[in-house]
């Protein structure tokens, strides 16, 4: 029985040899990696740099880029290294970095689809109040509250985990979390549990409400209003459902294989589950917006056309 801040290390016990196939696996890591920066980088730009984009959609639609960003770069670059490790070991100080990380990326993410569904339901539901509702102070307040809140939450939680007494370094996982090392403490751990439980509810549940209560209202206004109302309502709201979609499937893989014994399950099969939501939003994500969004697609066609013709 050892305190937490004396642990030096911690083993991540779910990576195995690839042996030569480590090479192909890295290739594949790294291209998918590149693409995600890149796609996200790419619309980033064009929104910040067009300023026909600078609306409250586009604006609450960079920082969702922003946080796929955020999620990919802490965790493609170290299963890059882990790939050619014979040992997965993680420093405490980093795998305590990867809990900060893991969660409030979660948590961005699901604050920000809140937040834009809202500003969907104002531009469909109340046209003619958008403007004044939907203020660029209101869109600055709701981006700060988007990512300083789970942080905030996330260091309260870490000053939990820290001081617990640890019976084990051993972590079934490629990456490190809250659930995992609290598993290892030696005494009862219902104080962090507890908070857990209110920043779950505080996040994922209040957000997941306030989406389907705006997408009702929105239903409402599509069944009863015009054809171009609908139409509106179907090329702004499509990829931002995909892309809720897509990550609450993952969460809840995530989430399931936390709180569940999922040791009868093929370990390929865990940590695909376990990456499922870190790695597919911020790769899926820009291509669905840049695809559905007229305006997004528009400007970047022109940009390529512009490349293609100075080429």
């Amino acid at each position: 029985m050892i305190n937490s801040t004396q642990i030096s290390y911690f083993t991540l016990a779910a990576y195995f040899d690839t042996g030569v196939f480590k090479y192909l696996l890295f290739t594949l890591i790294l291209s998918l990696y590149v693409f995600i920066v890149c796609a996200n980088l790419l619309l980033i730009v064009v929104i910040c740099m067009n300023r026909s984009l600078h609306e409250p959609m586009y604006i609450l639609m960079c920082s969702l880029f922003v946080n796929g960003l955020y999620g990919s770069t802490w965790l493609f670059p170290f299963l890059m290294i882990q790939i050619f490790l014979d040992s997965h070991i993680v420093s405490a100080s980093v795998c305590f970095l990867q809990i900060f990380c893991v969660h409030s990326y979660g948590a961005v993410e699901y604050l920000n689809l809140a937040f834009m569904s809202y500003d969907r339901y104002l531009a469909i539901c109340d046209p003619l109040h958008y403007n004044t509702r939907m203020t660029y102070n209101k869109v600055v307040m709701f981006i700060f509250l988007t990512w300083f809140y789970p942080c905030l939450g996330l260091l309260v939680l870490l000053s939990l985990v820290l001081p617990l007494q640890l019976c084990g370094n051993i972590i079934y996982k490629v990456y490190c979390d809250t659930h995992s090392v609290t598993k290892l403490a030696c005494f009862s751990t219902s104080l962090i549990n507890i908070y857990g439980l209110m920043i779950t509810f505080s996040t994922i549940v209040v957000c997941l409400l306030s989406i389907m209560y705006t997408y009702m209202r929105i239903l409402q206004v599509c069944l009863s209003g015009s054809e171009q109302t609908r139409q509106k309502a179907v090329s702004t709201c499509t990829p931002h459902l995909a892309a809720l979609v897509n990550f609450s499937v993952g969460a809840c893989f995530e989430i399931i294989q936390s709180r569940f014994n999922m040791s009868g399950v093929p370990n390929m099969l865990r940590i695909f589950l376990s990456l499922y939501f870190l790695t597919c939003p911020p790769l899926f994500n820009p291509v669905m917006y840049s695809l559905k969004m007229s305006k997004i697609r528009n400007i970047c066609k022109s940009l390529i056309s512009k490349v293609d013709t100075s080429n």
